[in-house]
């Protein structure tokens, strides 16, 4: 018998499996889902074996009995077929037969497959037992964390941050996650996150037709999709107004530059805009003009406002390197240090 700690050297002198054996390897995020190649060999295995990690169902499905030592399961393996199911290549007896020169055959995973496990991690974290404070959150009380998180991802598009980009976008996932783990206790209208997933695939296949379903003669290139994809979301929701749908809680610029946008398309004329003196009108006018000339007046000021920001924060170091309190230094101090344009 082998113990745990034996090296698989001291199986050297052990015969080589014969042809049929083989070491499966369920994926820990798709459960019990055998790999293709692995049908006919368990099929035609004289033994089927399950490391104590294989689920009960799938190991009375299979009709397999629990792995044996790698010695017996060697020299088993020398004789007849076997067939070793497993969910860890490196549990002994696995990474003994798989050393021997059994193949290896894992069960490949579709792109998407890790949200399988970013859905169960949610779940536990929600569910008894799990974390105290994700238990007690609702729609509402998240609201601000979206909000945040929306923004930093924003920030780190804007700075180019490949590493904060790649993060930022975990964290809104996550809101997305919470939101629909959330939703499948609501009482009156529950639903989960599959709903929320299958709803999405049905919008974006029902609003290219020209992809999924037939040529569409309406679309030639990107701006005539955007108008198509206006189109048939109008046919679909039936609206009464070229402005139902916009969010009218999102930032006062990006606001009037999208009702601007959605009034323009509905064949709006620009001399209509608001164009008196006030703070707000000046500024709704501004946006808009820019909306319709292809620009983004959201993300302009943004810049503007973070390079103002840069500056700032730049006089500031100046001032206390030349011994000077910002707090202190008065108009002639900023524009004594305020940095000057490269």
């Amino acid at each position: 018998m082998s113990t745990p700690d034996q090296s698989f050297t001291d199986l050297a002198d052990s015969p080589a499996p014969v042809p049929g054996c083989a070491v499966v390897l369920l994926s820990q995020r798709l459960g019990a889902v055998l790999p293709a190649p692995a049908a006919p060999l368990v099929r035609a295995a004289a033994e089927v074996y399950a490391a104590a990690d294989v689920p009960s169902a799938m190991r009375a499905a299979l009709g397999a009995r629990p792995a044996p030592e790698p010695d017996e399961l060697l020299d088993e393996a020398a004789r007849h077929p076997v067939v070793l199911v497993t969910g860890c290549a490196t549990e002994l007896a696995a990474a003994a037969l798989h050393a021997a020169g059994a193949p290896l055959l894992g069960t490949p995973e579709p792109a998407g497959a890790a949200l399988l496990e970013a859905v169960a991690v949610m779940d536990r974290l929600r569910s008894p037992g799990g974390c105290p404070w994700d238990a007690e959150q609702t729609h509402e009380s998240l609201r601000q964390y979206l909000i945040e998180e929306t923004y930093e991802l924003l920030e780190a598009i804007e700075d180019d941050d490949r590493r904060a980009l790649r993060e930022e976008l975990g964290d809104v996932l996550l809101q997305v996650l919470f939101h629909s783990r959330v939703a499948t206790e609501d009482t009156a209208d529950p639903f989960t996150v599959d709903d929320v997933a299958e709803d999405l695939v049905a919008k974006l296949t029902g609003r290219h037709p020209h992809v999924f379903d037939e040529d569409d003669p309406k679309v030639r290139d990107a701006a005539s999709q955007q108008r198509r994809w206006e189109e048939l979301k109008q046919e679909e929701k039936q609206r009464e107004s070229a402005l139902d749908g916009v969010a009218t809680k999102q930032p006062a610029i990006a606001l009037a530059a999208k009702l601007a946008q959605r009034a323009a398309r509905a064949g709006f004329p620009a001399d209509l805009l608001p164009d008196g003196d006030s703070a707000g009108e000046v500024l709704f006018a501004v946006a808009a003009l820019a909306k319709q000339a292809g620009e983004d007046p959201e993300g302009e000021l943004r810049a503007v406002s973070r390079r103002f920001a840069e500056q700032v924060r730049a006089a500031e170091r100046a001032a206390r390197e030349a011994g000077v309190d910002p707090a202190t230094m008065g108009a002639q101090g900023w524009r004594r240090f305020w940095p000057t344009e490269s």
